[in-house]
């Protein structure tokens, strides 16, 4: 066990992620209206985000701001958090449960969601303007992806590895702050304190989770059905795999 002035984390290992992911499904399974209903109005809105780079000829930015939900993804979970909480307390889950879950957001939390919300504004900036370098005002269309141009390649390679970055950033500030700070079991900067020095002292399991929520939510994105399944499983499984790591 590694111990701070704060809560103690413990290792976690490739088995670990497994298990929340089981956890996560099984959750789920449980809670799946309630689930679907709340992922639905984050798919609502990304589709109509996705809809309109395609009418508007930008097809190569879909890739980009897809991946740009991992800067925001951590500060969605609360709601998950609270249905999590009530099927431990063997308690009837209601929409309710999730009103609470971000009614109970204390300030550090909003911190961290004004930090990833400027993150995500800046990331949409900078990949606006790579677009504008590499690919110009030349309208786009989807079909490009078919057979796409050496500017278009250049465009996406360059825009998921600063992505990726930065994504890695977030989510080591994020991974496991937001749920210290939701359970207030710690401040602000121990919690940010806390998540980064868990994700870097685990870098294989943590690197792993990483690729995994990063593959499943840009491609769930891209295929919408598939979000409204992934998103509430992948945020049990957070949830889950943060009460492995921080064990009260």
């Amino acid at each position: 066990m590694i111990a701070d002035s704060g809560p103690v984390f413990s290792r976690l290992t490739i088995d670990s992620i497994f298990r929340a992911l089981s956890r996560g499904w099984r959750m789920f399974l449980i809670t799946r209206q309630l689930s679907v209903t709340y992922a639905m109005i984050f798919a609502l809105v990304g589709v109509l985000i996705l809809f309109s780079i395609v009418r508007a000829s930008f097809a190569p930015m879909i890739f980009p701001l897809a991946g740009g939900f991992m800067l925001l993804g951590p500060v969605l979970l609360t709601g998950f958090f609270a249905l999590a909480d009530s099927v431990a307390l063997k308690k009837t889950c209601g929409f309710s449960d999730i009103v609470d879950g971000f009614s109970r957001a204390s300030r550090g939390l909003l911190v961290i969601t004004l930090v990833c919300t400027l993150l995500f504004m800046i990331w949409v900036t900078d990949v606006a303007t790579l677009y504008g370098f590499t690919v110009g005002r030349v309208p786009v269309s989807l079909l490009v992806f078919f057979s796409p141009s050496e500017n278009i390649l250049f465009f996406l390679i360059w825009s998921s590895l600063l992505g990726a970055v930065l994504a890695f950033v977030i989510f080591s500030i994020s991974a496991f702050s937001v749920p210290l700070l939701y359970y207030r079991r710690a401040g602000l900067v121990q919690a940010v304190v806390l998540s980064v020095t868990a994700v870097f002292a685990n870098f294989v399991a943590s690197c792993l989770w990483a690729l995994i929520l990063a593959v499943s939510i840009i491609g769930s994105i891209l295929i919408f059905p598939l979000f409204l399944l992934t998103f509430p499983v992948l945020a049990f499984a957070s949830h889950s795999l943060y009460r492995e790591l921080f064990p009260e």
